[in-house]
């Protein structure tokens, strides 16, 4: 998204785009890593847990060896942001650099400490925050700045869709888990306000992403091209409803998925768009 946006700008940079991508690429992977071995460890990943089984969990893989994978990934994910800041600023700009170096030791913290922490904030319902600022707000402003070198008001509005999308592929897996996670003791987002009004909440994201699109588009106006992402919407419906109606974990199970495509298809009409 933040490629798309910097490019409807003129300033596209291929080799920022692609490290972006990697760096997120690695950070997603230690995110998963982490989880499979956090929920494992605090009692997420139990014999009550309805969704799909975890390495951990199945024993496929040792928890010594899921942190010794934590720790590469970790790895990974620095020298590939130490990398993309050295190509975005080289010498110069130290402050800049030294601001997303914060940034980025703070992604790699939150993909670690979501599950996987002594105190993981996940298991205390702040998960649906911690997504919204890093896969919406940190991930597209911050892709666009390394390019642009500079912010608009308007581009949080892009950031706010891929924020409420995520944070809705998030819902979605909290509401399948809802049972196994009461039992564990974590706090998600459903199990706080049960399961309707998680429901209500999920069919908000969804709304917010659609009409952040929509006001970015009427602010920005310059070609009809630029609607080329309602070509997503009944996509986006289907996930609505069918969230809305279906109740057993095994009916919302494919809805996980089918809600992060939805994200990727809506992101790239979307960002072709704007650029046509």
């Amino acid at each position: 998204m933040g490629g798309f946006i910097a490019a409807a700008n003129g300033a596209f940079d291929g080799t920022i785009v692609a490290l972006c991508v990697l760096t997120t690429l690695f950070l997603q992977i230690l995110s998963n890593l982490a989880n499979d071995y956090g929920d494992s460890r605090h009692g997420a990943d139990s014999v009550h847990r309805e969704g799909p089984m975890r390495a951990v969990q199945a024993g496929h893989i040792k928890a010594e060896h899921m942190k010794k994978g934590m720790a590469v990934f970790s790895l990974l994910s620095l020298v590939s942001g130490l990398l993309l800041l050295w190509v975005s600023f080289g010498t110069e700009g130290l402050l800049l650099f030294l601001v997303f170096l914060a940034l980025g030791l703070a992604s790699i913290w939150a993909a670690i400490n979501y599950t996987a922490g002594d105190k993981p904030y996940g298991y205390a319902g702040l998960g649906d925050i911690f997504v919204f600022i890093f896969f919406g707000l940190v991930g597209v402003l911050g892709t666009y700045y390394l390019q642009v070198q500079e912010l608009e008001a308007s581009v949080v509005l892009p950031a706010l869709v891929c924020g409420f999308f995520s944070t809705a592929v998030l819902n979605v897996n909290n509401i399948r888990d809802i049972h196994s996670d009461l039992l564990a003791g974590k706090q998600s987002i459903p199990v706080r306000i049960g399961p309707k009004p998680a429901r209500v909440y999920h069919l908000c994201l969804l709304a917010g992403g659609v009409l952040s699109a929509i006001l970015y588009v009427l602010l920005n106006y310059k070609s009809i091209w630029q609607w080329l992402f309602l070509l997503a919407l009944p996509l986006v419906i289907v996930n609505g409803v069918s969230v809305w109606k279906k109740q057993t974990s095994k009916e919302l199970d494919p809805y996980l998925k089918q809600m992060a495509l939805t994200t990727l298809v809506f992101v790239l009409l979307f960002g072709i768009g704007q650029v046509l």
